[in-house]
């Protein structure tokens, strides 16, 4: 199915940036006017479910002005035939399908896909076909692994951010099999309920990162290195906390343009239907980003105690809101020159969806434009149609990764269905 989304994606980013403008013009103007500004900033800003703040405080809802409710999916299996929606000119089908849990993507220098199937243990290594109505080939890379997500790249090694350790193998570059066994590298904590390990490298390849989601909703860690993002040596060595106050970072990337390391977090829970917004965000080494004692800034979690004034007062406004409660997982980069100018450089997010919302949201890959490294418009749905109606329980998919493949395409992982979307553009 198609939406004509990219006119309105096209018009919606004019659209802020001329606000933006307006309102930087505004700032500049005397004193007479500020009694004005508000009013008018007010008309003029977008609501804090799903927009970039230029690092200003958004307006936000108070904490339990709606009940928390506990409505968690009943994923179905899609009607024969059922793909999602997508932009007119693009095209969705399904790439490869019957897997266990398919989470995390990765496309590997030589061009093929290595996914995480964390259910299964294993990460598989999906061949494009080589020639129209081939079929994708699969192979296990390996198996018997702790419940594996993040997977990168570097010379002649393989990585995996296993549940409880970072692990790595060594392979062929051209083959992609795998020609030695586990390496440990480094223990990583394990209790919890957030177990995936993302891992990322730096640009230059010199620092690795890792994110460690937090052992639970707002409890104060006694071990540090939850609900932060570690970095360290190729070997694993020299780790220590780059940024902390992340409650689930759980997609990690670099943006191609800065270098800068971008994350997704999943915000906490049972404070209301709309609050807190879940974010995506530019990750500074030695921020800290709120978790447990506030959020989106310098709001307090009224239910933390002892609370840390002293780290509230420092906490980073993330970059991008995306609403609450809708689970940003894995996001990528759109380096590919497949689609059309205005997708090039801007980020594409799997939004996971809610279980801690009286209607549905998320469930979804959202869509965030940048320029010059940066966002430069609110974000907006790209594929949807996973939710037949949003006060129901049935779904037909959950979207967890998302990567960019050798031709250009989108792939895009489901582990509710049990397969993998690839999304093509020919207008």
């Amino acid at each position: 199915m198609v939406a004509p989304w990219n006119g309105v994606l096209s018009l919606r980013i004019q659209w802020q940036q001329r606000r933006d403008l307006i309102l930087e013009e505004l700032r500049m103007r005397p004193l007479f006017v500020a009694t004005f500004i508000p009013s008018i900033a007010a008309l003029l800003v977008l609501p804090a479910s799903a927009q970039v703040t230029h690092g200003r405080k958004p307006q936000l809802p108070a904490p339990f002005a709606t009940k928390s409710s506990g409505n968690g999916p009943t994923v179905v299996k899609p009607a024969a035939g059922f793909l999602p929606t997508v932009p007119a000119g693009f095209h969705a089908a399904v790439f490869a399908q019957g897997f266990k849990y398919p989470r995390f993507l990765a496309a590997a220098p030589n061009g093929d896909i290595f996914l995480a199937d964390m259910g299964a243990g294993q990460v598989i290594i999906l061949h494009p076909p080589q020639h129209a109505g081939d079929q994708v080939h699969q192979e296990i890379f390996v198996d018997n692994l702790n419940r594996p997500f993040g997977i990168t790249f570097r010379g002649d090694y393989v990585y995996a951010g296993n549940m409880n350790e970072l692990v790595r193998f060594r392979y062929d570059k051209q083959t992609s099999r795998r020609t030695g066994e586990k390496e440990h590298l480094l223990d990583l904590p394990s209790a919890g309920a957030h177990v995936t390990r993302t891992i990322a490298f730096s640009a230059d390849g010199k620092n690795l990162y890792i994110s460690i989601g937090s052992s639970s909703n707002i409890d104060i860690e006694k071990d540090q290195r939850h609900g932060s993002i570690l970095v360290c040596d190729p070997d694993g060595k020299n780790a220590r906390t780059f940024a902390s106050g992340l409650r689930n970072a759980v997609g990690i990337a670099i943006e191609p343009v800065t270098g800068e390391l971008w994350a997704t977090v999943n915000e906490r829970d049972e404070l209301g239907d709309n609050l807190p917004p879940d974010f995506f965000t530019s990750v500074k080494d030695g921020g800290f980003y709120g978790w447990p004692y506030s959020y989106i800034g310098d709001n307090v979690d009224p239910r933390v105690k002892p609370q840390r004034p002293d780290l509230v007062a420092k906490a980073i406004i993330p970059d991008v809101l995306l609403g609450a409660h809708v689970a940003p997982l894995q996001f990528a980069f759109y380096t590919g020159t497949q689609f059309p100018a205005m997708y090039r450089d801007g980020a594409f997010i799997a939004e996971h969806g809610s279980w801690n919302r009286a209607t549905r949201a998320g469930y979804q890959v959202a869509f965030v434009a940048f320029k010059d490294g940066k966002p430069s418009a609110d974000p907006v749905p790209f594929l949807t149609g996973m939710v037949p109606d949003p006060a129901a329980k049935n779904v037909n998919g959950r979207p967890v990764g998302v990567t960019v493949a050798a031709d250009g395409s989108l792939l895009v992982s489901d582990d509710g269905a049990g397969l993998i979307y690839r999304i093509s553009y020919a207008p």
